[in-house]
């Protein structure tokens, strides 16, 4: 399914890529390219167009299941149409690597924040509020999440910690959360009115007998009818490559860290 993901993300960029040299040719043919009229120029803008609106308009994939009881995650996203996994050996304890996780910073992470700029550009020309896709650099990268529309599902340290969002919702929903950790996560599990798609995403520790550890972060997607999932379909084709390189470079950053014993 990932790999599925992947393809359509290409096919996408690809579409991007050529429209912009169609475009380009339509002003300047480069015969040098093959492209010596414009009107072969449109025909590559056209062959672009289409690629694009191929990749968008994949219908999104069902829903399923995970292999329930791996991970807390399952306790509140159990099925899922989207997912990406990532995972790291760590050369520390699981309390080093706990330690790691929480306090690592948006500046250890190598690209965030180039990536986060490309898809949050206007925080170059306009003040916004601090977030996921505005992180101050020499902030605990957890706790800017946590402040910026995540919730905690779950946390048992040293072992595993979960988190969620919700990446579609009515424009007029109202979400509260409760102070309490257990009524947060039911009503996050709960959750399935239509117009909705719900974001979890874990880091989990697995101690291994040579003393090191298995670092892993899965994030799994549920969008609750089938309009939602088309929405977020087209979103998690377009940023699934940058997703994909920020977390692996979060667990790399954490992984450094816990390594160094900071």
């Amino acid at each position: 399914m990932a790999s599925s993901v992947v393809v359509i993300s290409v096919l996408l960029y690809a579409g991007f890529a050529v429209m912009a040299l169609g475009s380009v040719s339509l002003l300047y043919p480069p015969r040098f390219l093959g492209i010596p009229t414009r009107a072969r120029a449109l025909a590559v803008l056209a062959a672009g167009l289409a690629a694009a609106l191929v990749a968008v308009l994949v219908p999104p994939p069902p829903a399923r299941a995970g292999p329930h009881g791996a991970t807390r995650l399952d306790d509140f996203v159990p099925e899922f149409q989207f997912a990406e996994f990532h995972e790291r050996l760590v050369r520390a304890t699981p309390e080093r690597v706990d330690r790691a996780l929480r306090t690592v910073t948006a500046e250890e992470i190598r690209l965030l924040r180039f990536l986060t700029w490309i898809r949050n550009p206007r925080r170059l020309w306009s003040r916004q509020p601090e977030s996921i896709l505005n992180p101050p650099a020499a902030e605990p990268i957890l706790d800017v999440a946590k402040r910026s529309g995540f919730v905690v599902l779950a946390d048992e340290p040293g072992r595993e910690l979960v988190l969620g969002t919700l990446v579609v919702r009515p424009r007029d929903a109202r979400v509260s959360v409760p102070d309490d950790l257990a009524e947060t996560g039911r009503r996050f599990a709960a959750l399935s009115a239509p117009g909705y798609a719900k974001a979890a995403m874990n880091f989990r520790i697995e101690p291994r007998p040579d003393g090191t550890c298995r670092l892993t972060t899965e994030t799994r997607i549920f969008a609750t009818d089938r309009d939602a999932a088309r929405r977020f379909a087209v979103y998690w084709r377009m940023i699934h490559p940058g997703s994909a390189l920020i977390r692996a470079m979060w667990l790399r950053a954490v992984a450094e860290r816990a390594e160094s014993g900071r």
